[in-house]
């Protein structure tokens, strides 16, 4: 995943599991000029979402094995990481555990949401906890439209 990549390359460089914020942007942008540093701010806010990143007290600290990723030569990553992904993505893509096509899963969850009549994101959450897919960092956002549709 190189949104993965991107966030951990810091980390990697320096060795540490915990960066200034401004340590961070300016390994991004200056250092390897992947992006400039707005979007490197904009990287730690989609990070922070994702869960791969935690602020504690004005530094940034890696929240995955960082010996997990490898920054290949040449990587360079593409800007739509920077894109905040809907709960309904995260969801799909943790779906890899499933034993159908993502097209397959995505019909299955039309069918839940339509049958049920709640939104596309609560149908995901049950979707996935139906095949056992742990989707609890995102259900949160969905947990008011399924307590709703109990009513």
């Amino acid at each position: 995943m190189s949104l993965k990549v991107a966030v951990g390359a810091p980390f990697r460089t320096t060795g540490r599991s915990r960066l200034e914020e401004s340590e961070f942007v300016v390994a991004l942008s200056l250092d390897r000029d992947w992006f400039s540093p707005d979007q490197a701010k904009r990287l730690v806010d989609v990070a922070v979402v994702e869960g791969l990143l935690r602020r504690d007290d004005g530094e940034l600290v890696a929240e995955f094995a960082l010996e997990s990723i490898d920054v290949p030569d040449g990587f360079a990553p593409d800007e739509s990481i920077l894109r905040e992904r809907t709960t309904f993505e995260r969801i799909l893509d943790s779906l890899g555990g499933v034993d159908e096509s993502k097209q397959d899963s995505v019909a299955a969850i039309n069918e839940i949401q339509a049958s049920l009549g709640i939104s596309t994101d609560a149908a995901a959450v049950l979707y996935a906890h139906r095949n056992g897919i742990d989707v609890s960092s995102v259900a949160h956002r969905v947990r008011g439209d399924l307590s709703g549709s109990a009513e």
